[in-house]
């Protein structure tokens, strides 16, 4: 696919990136409402519960250096489809086999999933659209806001009408089908993102150093880590944090959804803030403090105060992911950089992001107060304020 597209044919392949995206969340998201529900159906332990949305996020870390190779192999176009099949082939499993040995294999291959398809889209992006690549992130993460908001709000309201916790977790298998029948219809051929000949290839080898060995890179690879365990850990745990609180199930999932609802809203609204006026850290320090505020709101147990810290909760999990995601885009110029680059940042920081749930659940087994919880997701966004120094402005590629 050419760097140049028609205005019908980018606006048909804006829409396929909506899509797309919005499949890397609910079979995670979908999770948390549920948590409770199938701790008490399968007999399991807070630790072996929190596993089914710990491991797609250690695997998206652990697997998303796949990306790079995937592309030279078969191309993005049969890269993507791969991944659409997968993730909808494993969510529709959990529909009709909802042991804790069938959650847990869907989760490790959805993980794998999304792992593969996040750099490419990024990937794709810089190459598709390189004037406009910041709007189109946005679209990308409004996407991804979309998917987090169905599976995280709908999934409870699903399981009460019909009483069946499969059946909430397997119909969001829907969605990868609309994927992958708008990817058919907009990408003609074999798409791949371009690779430069091998004597230039051989100059930039001499002349480039891995971002596994800049220091920037590594910079970007912890605050993504942080943001990403901060977003996990948020959707995973704010219900049995309110429920422990005070809050009926239905009142938490209530509140789970205003916040989802407001994410979906600022997750377009943001990125086209952020083109217009680009100032990296003013964003993040307005997210991040709000985000500390938020949590000390829920810290009190009022319940006033519980419904007001989910609307300054959604500010930075909407705007602290399409920030993270134009970081590899301001520090490269080509889209195979990019795509290194994105594929290090979330390779350790999904690594890092899959095992926060987990030891949330750990102590809490231990504990049974989630106060402790509260105080791991301030010392996220506490670390997350210190790394927003230390990265500074964004980098003009001129």
């Amino acid at each position: 696919m050419s760097q140049r597209i028609s205005k019908q044919n980018a606006t048909l392949l804006i829409i396929t990136i909506f899509a797309v995206s919005v499949n890397m969340r609910p079979a995670i998201t979908s999770i948390g409402p549920m948590l409770d529900i199938i701790r008490h159906d399968l007999s399991l332990t807070n630790a072996q519960v929190s596993l089914l949305t710990a491991l797609p996020v250690f695997c998206m870390g652990l697997f998303a250096s796949l990306s790079p190779y995937l592309n030279r192999k078969l191309g993005l176009t049969r890269s993507m489809y791969l991944m659409l099949i997968l993730i909808g082939f494993m969510t529709m499993l959990r529909g009709f086999y909802a042991n804790y040995t069938s959650l847990l294999i869907s989760a490790i291959i959805i993980g794998i999933a999304i792992a593969v398809m996040g750099p490419l889209l990024s990937a794709m992006i810089k190459q598709s659209f390189p004037e406009r690549s910041t709007s189109v992130i946005g679209v990308y993460s409004f996407g991804m806001g979309v998917g987090s908001s169905l599976g995280a709000g709908l999934t409870a309201i699903l399981f009460e009408s019909t009483g069946s916790y499969p059946f909430a977790l397997g119909i969001w298998a829907v969605l990868a089908v609309a994927g992958i029948i708008l990817w058919m219809i907009s990408v003609k051929g074999d798409m791949r993102v371009q690779q430069e000949g091998s004597d230039i290839i051989d100059k930039r080898k001499a002349d480039t150093v891995s971002p596994w060995r800049k220091k920037k890179a590594w910079l970007y690879l912890l605050f993504f880590g942080f943001q990403a365990a901060s977003f996990f850990c948020v959707i995973t745990w704010i219900v049995p944090v309110v429920t422990d609180a005070g809050m009926s199930l239905v009142q938490a999932s209530m509140l789970l959804s205003l916040m989802m609802t407001l994410q979906i809203v600022l997750n377009l609204i943001f990125p086209l803030l952020y083109e217009r006026f680009p100032r990296r850290r003013f964003w993040l320090l307005l997210f991040l403090i709000m985000g500390l505020i938020g949590f000390s709101m829920l810290w009190t147990g009022e319940s006033t105060l519980m419904w007001a810290s989910s609307v300054l909760l959604a500010i930075p999990l909407a705007g602290l992911f399409p920030i993270s995601l134009l970081f590899p885009l301001d520090a490269t110029e080509t889209p195979e950089d990019t795509n290194a680059w994105t594929a290090m940042m979330q390779t350790g920081g999904y690594l890092m992001a899959g095992f926060l749930p987990l030891v949330i659940a750990l102590i809490y087994d231990w504990t049974g107060d989630h106060h402790y919880t509260l105080l791991i997701f301030m010392g996220l966004f506490v670390a997350m304020i210190v790394l927003t120094f230390m990265i500074g402005e964004r980098e003009t590629q001129e």
